[in-house]
């Protein structure tokens, strides 16, 4: 979200970005979220808009239209009745991801993702939670708000500010200087009953983001562990989610320390920093695990081929041939093909599948009794859960035989599910997910599952 960059200010707007310049957003109805829907939706098409509650808070919505006079901008609002309103301006074409990603507790962002939520600061969201499936939320210490009144001293005057029209705005043109003259303008055309200036939010201050605090790409990458250069790539080329900088001075980019600790701690987290860990030591690049197969398929595929005499004499050149290679190939197909179970032992693998099924049945037995409290003929089972019992069938079919008893056996005796329902829930899964041929399936079924009640 905090990726997303706005072009300036509503003029209704309750917490102004600092150093965008303030633009008329009269005709737009910004607190009214189905008229602002509304100017958006054409039968013809080309723009857009949408509104949505906010589960932040009784009485929070969000807002987006595509700006009717001009159609490569659009505004984004966002209402809290406790905590007012945000108006932005913003490309067209971020309308609807700034949309979808302004949900949640995240009211503002400042400074390169520094969040507020009504109460406090954190630093920008970078560190994946993966069992809560959230973003860790890591607070900005000792954070203070800067408001409006805040910065409306003697030295802010409202005939040096500007509110410009979205017409003619021109989105090349620099910053406004002396923006706090721009913010005094903006004070002083609120309504009486606006929210007060001592509650509209400007930016935060924090030690950690203090100038001298601030560090630069070298000191960057020495914390990512990576050099410089290879920083600078990641920037110019967008890679590697390399968080906004906090300020950038002169052309050059600064950023908080702990939001540079907090990037590097999401890279050591990261799938392939975690496989890197498991890289064999040879020059293969294979996980530890991959690389041991490797190594003992070798070492099977040598014995064929070399020392058993009567398939070494396949290297003279007159048994050089498509039907000689055709042979070796079939044999070295069979070696693997015949002993899968060294590659992963398939009663671990029937084991997990026993617990995988036993938890789908446990979740639709949840969903029964909030729904309508009735049991249902079948339960579903996930997809993957049921390609990998398709596959156990397929390769290791004694192994799935056992299992599938297990399961139907469990499910009646732990969850009260009848046998005719399980059966069927494994019949469907496999129908609906499975790569058997039909007939083949069928046939395995028929001789596995139990006979139905009362036959």
């Amino acid at each position: 979200m905090h990726r997303l960059q706005p072009i300036g200010n509503g003029l209704h707007t309750d917490h102004p970005v600092p150093g965008l310049p303030f633009v008329d957003d009269t005709h737009i109805p910004v607190g009214d979220p189905a008229a602002v829907e509304a100017i958006g939706r054409h039968e013809e098409g080309g723009t857009w808009g949408r509104w949505d509650r906010d589960g932040s808070a009784e009485g929070a919505w969000l807002a987006f239209t595509t700006d009717p006079i001009r159609q490569d901008l659009a505004w984004v609002i966002r209402h809290h009745p406790e905590h007012g309103r945000t108006v932005l301006l913003i490309h067209d074409k971020d309308a609807s991801p700034w949309h979808s990603n302004w949900w949640g507790p995240q009211l503002l962002f400042r400074q390169g993702g520094y969040w507020w939520d009504g109460t406090s600061w954190y630093r920008p969201e970078q560190v994946w939670d993966a069992a809560s499936e959230h973003y860790d939320r890591r607070p900005a210490k000792a954070a203070i708000t800067i408001t409006a009144d805040d910065l409306l001293d003697d030295n802010a005057h409202p005939t040096g500010g500007r509110i410009l029209k979205v017409a003619n705005l021109d989105l090349d043109a620099p910053l406004p200087d002396q923006w706090n003259d721009h913010l005094a303008l903006w004070a002083s055309q609120r309504p009486d009953d606006a929210l007060p200036l001592p509650r509209c939010v400007v930016r935060v201050s924090a030690p950690e983001l203090a100038a001298d605090q601030l560090i630069g790409v070298p000191e960057m990458a020495e914390i990512g562990g990576i050099a410089a250069s290879t920083l600078r790539a990641y920037i110019s080329r967008g890679e590697s989610d390399v968080p906004p900088p906090q300020a950038t001075v002169n052309g050059r980019n600064l950023w908080a320390r702990p939001v540079a600790q907090d990037w590097a701690e999401q890279r050591r987290r990261s799938p392939e920093s975690a496989a890197a860990t498991l890289s064999s030591s040879d020059d293969t690049g294979l996980p530890v695990g991959a690389a041991e197969l490797r190594q003992r398929l070798a070492r099977r595929f040598f014995g064929v081929l070399w020392e058993r005499p009567d398939w070494r004499k396949r290297w003279a050149m007159r048994h050089r041939n498509e039907a000689a290679v055709q042979e070796v190939s079939d044999e070295l197909a069979w070696s693997v093909a015949a002993d899968t179970n060294s590659i992963i032992n398939p009663y671990d693998l029937a084991a997990t599948i026993r617990h995988a099924i036993l938890d789908e049945f446990t979740s639709g037995q949840e969903l029964d009794k909030a729904t309508d409290g009735k049991d249902s003929p079948f339960y579903g089972i996930a997809t993957p859960v049921a390609k990998t019992l398709d596959w156990l069938i397929g390769h290791h079919p004694q192994a799935a035989h056992h299992v599938i008893g297990e399961i139907i056996g469990d499910a009646e005796r732990r969850l009260d599910i009848p046998r005719d329902v399980s059966a069927a829930s494994i019949r469907t899964a496999l129908g609906l997910d499975g790569r058997l041929p039909r007939q083949v399936r069928l046939d395995f079924l028929e001789r596995v599952l139990p006979p139905k009640s009362g036959h």
